[in-house]
């Protein structure tokens, strides 16, 4: 494997989770934590450090510096305050953004030419927040958006319909968060549209169940509160999902992926950030992918981005 640089800032329930899917992934060969606590840094990565041994392949793994960062393909950035029980994402703007603040102009002095992954929530208004901040060209800048959301539900139809996930192609768009939305006339199974299911697919054995579309929508809606309710955060499904962007964008085939990123003019949308098929590639954004949508979808896209374009227009950037 070439040589990959990836550096995590932040050394919480979040970063840490993510540098051991990195780690246990084999995605990167050098992975760097950053965290304000160092020894909690220095503790995570050393945690890590001596699981490598038993792992498929060598990586190396240290806390370190921002100075430190240099030379890395990526950086993720997922340092911020964390959601509380009955908070919402939109709670943390103010607080987070400010700590974006810091990191950002220390971070793309020593990573001008990375890939930068957002994870901190809420994670579109700190993607568009970092695109404004600094100077790094927008196609290297990406928030892993409504990708968890996506496997939630893909998880949650596959289910019902007793088939891999890997045969669910259904979507998440707009914001990650509270105005996100499933456009259904698009998702499919394998080939089939979902609203064609029970007449196209035929089992050997027991029969088809209707899907409950109100059901699955709020499944994947309250599953992070409720995982936060229960065990304070959520770290492992969305470290998975960030893995999954940086194989994307070490790959040289376009992948697709529901990833917050700027937009300009895709649905008569600019100058907001939110999650749209997106294509990933040598290191960046490669097109995005722009299905036809109902109208009353198209409607639920532009509510999104206008409630994301509130709290835009109230930042100081």
């Amino acid at each position: 494997m070439p040589s990959r640089k990836i550096t995590v800032i932040g050394a919480g329930a979040v970063g840490s989770a993510t540098a051991f899917a990195l780690a246990v992934k084999s995605i990167a060969s050098e992975i760097v934590i950053v965290d304000i606590n160092e020894e909690k840094a220095k503790g995570e990565a050393m945690d890590i450090l001596q699981a490598t041994p038993l792992m498929s392949k060598p990586v190396e793994i240290y806390a370190g510096s921002y100075a430190t960062a240099e030379g890395s393909d990526i950086v993720i950035i997922t340092s911020g305050v964390g959601r509380k029980p009955g908070q919402t994402r939109m709670d943390l703007v103010n607080t987070n953004v400010e700590i974006l603040k810091d990191i950002a102009p220390k971070i793309t002095e020593v990573c001008p030419d990375a890939t930068y992954i957002m994870v901190a929530n809420p994670v579109d208004i700190l993607t568009y927040a970092f695109c404004k901040l600094t100077n790094i060209p927008e196609d290297r800048v990406i928030g892993s958006g409504t990708l968890l959301d996506t496997a939630r539900l893909r998880a949650r139809i596959a289910e019902y319909l007793s088939v891999s996930q890997k045969n669910v192609h259904a979507y998440v768009f707009g914001e990650h968060g509270e105005t996100s939305f499933v456009p259904w006339s698009i998702a499919e199974i394998s080939t089939i549209n979902i609203n064609d299911y029970k007449d196209k697919i035929k089992l050997k054995n027991g029969i088809m169940v209707d899907l409950n579309y109100e059901e699955i929508d709020e499944y994947m809606r309250s599953s992070g509160s409720k995982i936060i309710a229960r065990k304070g955060c959520t770290n492992y499904a969305i470290a998975f999902a960030v893995c999954s962007i940086c194989e994307y964008l070490y790959g040289s085939l376009n992948a697709v992926a529901t990833v917050s990123t700027m937009l300009h003019g895709e649905y008569g949308l600019d100058d907001v950030c939110l999650s749209l098929p997106v294509l990933l590639a040598e290191g960046e954004v490669q097109g995005k992918i722009l299905p036809a949508l109902s109208d009353e979808e198209n409607a639920k896209l532009q509510h999104s981005a206008a409630s994301l374009k509130s709290i835009i227009d109230q930042l100081e950037l």
